[in-house]
């Protein structure tokens, strides 16, 4: 019962519940300022608002139980009693409102409730989108990477499926690089997340299944360029009809048959010993065929596009900068393979790309891919963090100390260079910072280049 010398230290709101917080002195004197008085039980349960809570004997002469209950308030008994977990807590909900076990029936802790959901809820983890593209990428270039770059920005992973050597056979011709070769090429690329071997060509209905069932593929991406098999037919007229592709834009100015013809053209003014540009073979001995002519040398560099590819990010300080330069032209798996290799030996992988004109002077032929080019397709190489453009051939101290190189990196398989007498690293041999490592693949642009060479019949008009 409720003495008329008692009174209730209630709290309006529930923001106080659970009990930890009715421990300390402290605490209960935060509780409420609102004091209320009764004349029995029955008052206390018709307030309704409350949620019980402390019990104060005004004067002196106080009830000795009470007297022994507030030492053990004040020595926190209470406060850890109610503070060891969730147990507690759901035990004393049930005792205020069931009154079970000798508990005192407060008919108002169920109002309760519905603040209690909303506590804090553990988030569930969003499932990433993924998405999937498809290709050939046989003599990979910036524009199969630009591709799979705006691929990337539709989804969270990008999983790129590459076209078997038969299938390729079957509705384009002979690929000029291997499965391995290729397989390593678009492994190599900084936006891809996931690689499929040996893709159809088709997307027929059994493999669109697979690719939603198996690969949790949400969305199949192909550029905006007509995709036809040889029946005429539209390769992703399934993925359309089911509403699960997206299209992006394709990159212009640049193709496989471009590079074959920049290729053919390239090593016929080699054999002819002129020392004319591309632009001008391509006016005197005639394209390959005409699309060729009409696509060569129409790559326009721009800022934007180099800020696409690149990283963004500078080295830290401390970082162990390595160094490696070359032509990087054509770039192929045994580019990617020596680029991994000079990343494992530091921090920070610095690629310097020599330009036009000094790859001339040193090999007797201009490249086949111009400076921006061959400067895109190194930077879309996810070993690469940051690229000189322009790269001197000689690496001199003061380039050594302007970008803080720790190391200086060349590999084993080299294009050569006609010019003898002269070592390009004679400065980081000197300082001790120099190393050679191994090339895994024995492939250079030569090599490649033979390939369409010997068989060009096959090659020269390509699709």
């Amino acid at each position: 019962m409720c003495s008329r010398s008692s009174t209730y230290i209630i709290s309006p709101t529930p923001s106080i519940f659970p009990f930890p917080s009715l421990g300390g002195v402290n605490e209960r004197r935060e509780i409420s300022r609102l004091f209320v008085s009764c004349q029995d039980e029955s008052r206390l349960n018709r307030g309704g608002a409350a949620i019980s809570i402390w019990r104060a004997e005004q004067g002196t002469g106080g009830d000795p139980a009470f007297e022994s209950n507030q030492g053990l308030w004040n020595s926190g008994y209470y406060s850890q009693l109610f503070g060891i977990g969730g147990v507690m807590v759901t035990v004393a909900i049930l005792w205020l409102s069931t009154g079970y076990f000798g508990g005192i029936g407060a008919p108002f802790a169920p109002y309760f409730w519905p603040y209690l959901g909303q506590l804090p809820k553990k988030k569930e983890r969003k499932r990433p989108v993924r998405v999937y593209m498809d290709g050939c990428f046989d003599l990979m270039h910036y524009g199969h990477a630009n591709a799979l770059r705006q691929a990337k920005l539709l989804g969270d992973q990008l999983v790129v499926g590459v076209v078997s050597d038969e299938e390729i056979v079957a509705n384009k011709g002979p690929p000029v690089l291997s499965m391995e070769e290729r397989l390593t090429l678009v492994s190599g690329l900084k936006w891809v997340d996931e690689v499929i071997p040996n893709a159809p060509y088709e997307i027929t209905e059994e493999f669109m299944n697979t690719l939603f069932n198996k690969y949790n593929i949400d969305y199949i991406i192909h550029g905006d360029d007509p995709c036809l098999l040889p029946d005429g037919t539209d390769a992703y007229a399934l993925a359309k009809k089911v509403g699960r592709y997206k299209q992006i834009k394709r990159t212009e100015g640049v193709s496989s048959t471009d590079i074959v013809g920049r290729i053919l053209l390239t090593f016929k003014q080699k054999e002819a010993g002129s020392m004319e540009t591309t632009t001008d073979a391509n006016q005197n001995t005639g394209a390959t065929c005409d699309k060729v002519k009409s696509q060569l040398s129409n790559f326009l560099p721009t800022s934007r596009r180099i800020m696409q590819f690149s990283n963004g990010q500078a080295p830290s300080p401390g970082a162990r900068v390595v160094y490696i330069d070359g032509a990087f032209d054509l770039f192929h798996a045994g580019h990617v393979e020596i680029l991994r290799s000079a990343r494992q030996l530091g921090d920070f992988l610095l690629v310097g790309v020599h330009d036009d004109q000094a790859i001339r002077d040193r090999r007797g032929y201009r490249p086949i891919m111009h400076l921006h080019e061959r400067t895109l397709s190194v930077l879309a190489c996810r070993y690469v963090d940051e690229v000189i453009i322009g790269a001197p051939w000689e690496v001199s101290r003061d380039m050594i100390t302007t970008f803080n190189i720790s190391l200086v990196v060349h590999g084993t398989v080299t294009e050569g260079s006609s010019v003898v007498g002269i070592d390009s690293y004679a400065v980081p041999k000197s300082m001790g910072i120099f190393q050679t490592i191994t090339s895994t693949k024995p492939i250079t642009t030569v090599s490649v280049a033979t390939r369409i060479i010997d068989n060009h019949e096959a090659y020269k008009c390509v699709e």
